[in-house]
């Protein structure tokens, strides 16, 4: 497992991955560099660092930091983007379009592939809302590259989705469980209760 951080909290994650007892899995930290809003590389930018600096050649399974979930199938999501070879987006339906205004909503042709995306429109077109939780098969990896040197948005990672899907099929997966995207101190809080009392 990689984490990705800016230099300010690069320590602070070391110490934190240090002190995982049981170790249930390998956590790398990767220091992106960066100092401040200005010059940081945006989600997008640290995928890609995290794919050339650390020579990654595999399947990726990325999940944003400031997500919370408890779906236990992520095996799901990873077998749609297996048998297909192409890239998976966690999605689920959301009802309120004040709320769908803050993500990705796209629609999908009956097999579950992206056939129209937005990112965080103002008039949403549709209830199904991308997760930043995703499934980069080995062979979609030269692509996030090719997307970075092509100067598009290194930030919001539903950008890469949107550019993506035109290029090569994308697929969604239902995700169902809890789920918080942690975008206030209020959802945080909210949060902390519900999952404190699992």
């Amino acid at each position: 497992m990689y984490l990705v951080t800016n230099s300010k909290f690069a320590d602070d994650f070391r110490a934190f991955a240090g002190e995982l007892e049981p170790r249930p899995f390998e956590l790398t930290v990767v220091d992106d560099g960066t100092t401040s809003d200005e010059t940081k590389l945006g989600a997008i930018g640290d995928l890609e660092l995290v794919v050339r600096q650390e020579g990654i050649d595999d399947d990726l399974l990325v999940a944003a930091g400031d997500s919370i979930f408890d779906e236990p199938r992520l095996d799901e999501l990873v077998g749609v983007g297996r048998d297909r070879d192409a890239p998976v987006i966690a999605v689920r339906e959301v009802g309120d379009p004040e709320q769908l205004r803050s993500y990705s909503v796209l629609a999908t042709d009956d097999e579950g592939r992206i056939v129209s995306f937005q990112e965080k429109p103002e008039q949403p077109r549709g209830r199904l809302a991308g997760i930043a939780l995703y499934f980069y098969p080995r062979s979609s990896l030269p692509l996030i590259r090719r997307y970075i040197e092509e100067g598009n948005n290194p930030d919001q990672p539903g950008r890469l989705v949107e550019w993506l899907h035109t290029r090569v099929p994308f697929y969604t997966s239902r995700l169902g469980g809890r789920w918080y995207d942690i975008g206030s101190r209020e959802t945080l809080a909210a949060a902390d209760r519900e999952f404190a009392q699992s």
